[in-house]
């Protein structure tokens, strides 16, 4: 096969480009099974055309350069009109080019720009019979498709009845989601079959299958809205005098679903410069949509801008498609990783040949777990589809099981742990070694002395192997009862250093039940869920007697994490013991605890010995009610607050720290470089909040923050 993008020398490497690109685009139209990535394949392509603009004697019939599916896919159901692809830009000197080239067929430049998400399915056409959807039909080669109809009822956006009864074709994408997408493979693999390798892949399939077992929903978004050979003449005159702008809204009117109700909503724009701002945000945000995009469309909004710029064989002049980097891409499964972390969790992780994503070089991915390896059927030497995105660590979404040669081999697990030896808790999903956070003490040590913990100065990654290597430390509470002796008899460690360290070690004592339990490392729960919990129950003794239907009254804990959150603490209780001993506080400043439920649990919640009579009720606060994103570099008075610290201001205050952006958030305070989630917030309409601006807006809370 001819190396994707590389330059074609000779006439006999273009016939092989080209043979290569029409196989390619067939599996990748036909099933979604091409041996090519996208960006792979648009990197064959434009080298076939450079090869082409060089040697236009020398062209081939079946080249796919300006075909419709890169001519190599037909069909036998005639479209009302083409169905044309897009045209390519990927920077935006490119699309001010196409800018230029579309103002010179106008005479002038065009009045209006549509852009919205380029979405990453299969086209289709639905055609509406005096409101019913009677049709389904793929793109084809733009002039005739195939016939997909018994997928009707199983694609989600697309009614059986309009809200209308007009008779219209409607053309867009059908995608799946990334929920959608798992759930797919889960029933796909439990039918014995081999699993998707991506969301793309898994629609086209899926669409075409007649004969499955099984169904799974799919997604549809609306693209165009036309009119039938038998819409009656008003409405077809109307939808042909209409913006593509007003045709997307006449088309969710009438009960199909647009992008209008999600984080990337098709806009319009009037200069070059309001269209590249709208690129970058929908960039900015494509890490966090829940459907995959790889580009996005820019149209002349105006009929009569289009009419005026026509359309060439493949083609409309008056759209373009500005690709983005590409998130996925193929690469071989070489090795498999277990590493063990500071709670004893044996993690998987997949060694790469090596892959640029995204613009950076991959190398590793995640596995998640042993079922989950189990579940996609992975072998090392298998070809796989690696999606990266933005800051999202990479992960294998699925081996390409048709480039399989039989050479592959079952990936072994462990049967011990991989780090200490000892036997490994396969009774969950993700296994973990017997002896727990002992296994990698040294680990679990270091991120408990972390300063989003206990904050211990000091006690840095080297100390800690000298404290345990000595002996003098087994577990967390070891910590507490070192003496000025023990730390003096260690190498490189004097008199200095030593009262520096016991002193740090005091000051850790203080710190707030929230970070103690973060510092515990309670699987299933972070730093924001370690305050959520400390705030909810106020003190170690309140939380320890709770089962777990009272664990669940903490936002966010769910019924699956509540009963492991009660038999971790069960397993930690000789290590909380021995830290209350030692003097670590255990209880939270400023939170009460829950209301007792019985006589004697309100007399036992009066003589506990947790100082709750000196803590002021929870919930007021110029926060309060709040929901509260931080993105970006802090500045000024908020410049030296880490992450953890900014969310233990934001709850101090009254409000609930968030880490994503969502339609429930409520304030995001947006410093310098915030990117995705600052796009995220504009596009929904949520308050900003620069770092000044907030640091006054908290200024009465602001004065206790750890600096």
């Amino acid at each position: 096969m001819t190396t994707p993008g590389a330059v074609i020398a000779d006439a006999l490497a273009y016939a092989q480009a080209v043979e290569d690109a029409v196989k390619a685009s067939a599996a990748y139209y036909e099933a979604g099974t091409s041996a090519l990535d996208d960006d792979s394949y648009d990197r064959l392509v434009r080298a076939i055309a450079t090869w082409e603009a060089e040697h236009p004697d020398g062209v081939l019939a079946g080249s796919p350069t300006g075909k419709v599916a890169g001519g190599a896919v037909q069909g036998d159901v005639p479209h009302t009109a083409a169905m044309l692809s897009l045209d390519n830009v990927f920077s935006p000197e490119e699309f001010t080019a196409w800018t230029v080239s579309l103002a010179r067929r106008l005479g002038r430049d065009t009045a209006r720009y549509s852009v919205e998400p380029k979405l990453d399915g299969v086209a289709i056409a639905a055609r509406y019979s005096h409101g019913r959807l009677t049709r389904l039909i793929t793109r084809g080669d733009g002039t005739a498709g195939e016939d997909v109809s018994h997928a009707i009822g199983t694609i989600e956006g697309l009614p059986a009845e309009l809200a209308e009864p007009v008779t219209v074709e409607v053309r867009g994408e059908v995608l799946m989601t990334t929920g959608q997408f798992e759930h797919a493979n889960e029933v796909r693999t439990a039918h014995g079959g081999a699993p998707f390798a991506n969301p793309r892949n898994a629609a086209a399939g899926t669409l075409r299958a007649k004969e499955r077992a099984y169904t799974v929903p799919m997604t549809f978004f609306a693209y165009g809205l036309l009119p039938l050979a038998d819409t009656e003449p008003a409405q077809a005159e109307t939808l042909g005098e209409c913006a593509h702008s007003d045709l997307m809204a006449r088309a969710a009117a009438y009960g199909v679903n647009t992008t209008a109700a999600t984080a990337v909503p098709g806009v319009t724009a009037s200069t070059v410069e309001e269209v590249l701002d709208r690129v970058s945000e929908i960039a900015a945000l494509r890490p966090s949509l829940p459907f995959g995009i790889d580009g996005i469309v820019v149209k002349a909004d105006l009929a009569a801008d289009q009419r005026a710029a026509g359309s060439g064989s493949r083609a409309p002049r008056w759209a373009i498609a500005f690709k983005l980097r590409a998130v996925e891409k193929i690469t071989r499964l070489l090795a498999v990783e277990w590493n063990v972390g500071r709670t004893g969790i044996i993690a998987p992780r997949a060694v790469l040949e090596p892959v640029e994503i995204d613009g950076s070089t991959i190398t590793y991915a995640t596995l998640h777990n042993p079922a989950d390896i189990t579940r996609r059927d992975l072998r090392l030497g298998d070809r796989v589809m690696v999606h990266r995105a933005g800051d999202v660590i990479p992960r294998i979404e699925a081996p390409v099981a048709h480039l399989r040669t039989g050479d592959e081999q079952p990936i072994v697990f462990p049967e011990a742990c991989p780090r200490c030896g000892s036997g490994i808790d396969t009774g969950e999903q993700r296994w973990r070694c017997e002896s727990g956070r002992n296994c990698h003490l040294v680990a679990s040590l270091s991120y408990a002395a972390g300063r989003d913990q206990l904050d211990i100065e000091g006690l840095g990654h080297t100390r800690v192997v000298q404290l345990v290597e000595a002996g003098l430390v087994q577990d967390l509470a070891d910590l507490f009862t070192l003496t000025r002796d023990q730390l003096l008899g260690l190498e490189r460690m004097g008199e200095t250093s030593s009262d520096k360290l016991l002193a740090a070690l005091a000051a850790a004592k203080e710190q707030p039940l929230s970070r103690v339990l973060c510092a515990l490392g309670v699987r299933g729960t972070g730093r924001s869920m370690s305050r959520r919990i400390a705030r909810h129950f106020a003190t170690m003794h309140h939380l320890r007697a709770a089962d777990a239907e009272a664990i669940r009254q903490v936002d966010g804990i769910g019924a699956e994490k509540a009963p492991s959150i009660v038999a971790e603490l069960a397993e930690l209780a000789p290590l909380i013991d021995k830290l209350a001993a030692a003097g670590v506080n255990m209880t939270e400043p400023g939170a009460l605890p829950p209301a007792p439920t019985t006589a004697a649990a309100d007399d036992d919640a009066r003589s506990a010995d947790d100082g709750a009579e000196a803590m002021s009720a929870v919930g007021g606060g110029p926060l309060a009610g709040m929901t509260v994103v931080v993105t970006g570099a802090m500045t000024g008075a908020l410049e030296k607050l880490s992450r953890n610290e900014m969310n233990e201001l934001i709850e101090r205050a009254g409000g609930r720290a968030s880490s994503s952006v969502s339609k429930r958030t409520t304030l995001v305070v947006a410093g310098e470089g915030s990117g995705a989630k600052r796009a995220k917030a504009e596009a929904l309409g949520i308050r900003l909040a620069d770092p000044d601006e907030f640091a006054a807006l908290v200024a009465d809370h602001l004065a206790t923050a750890a600096v």
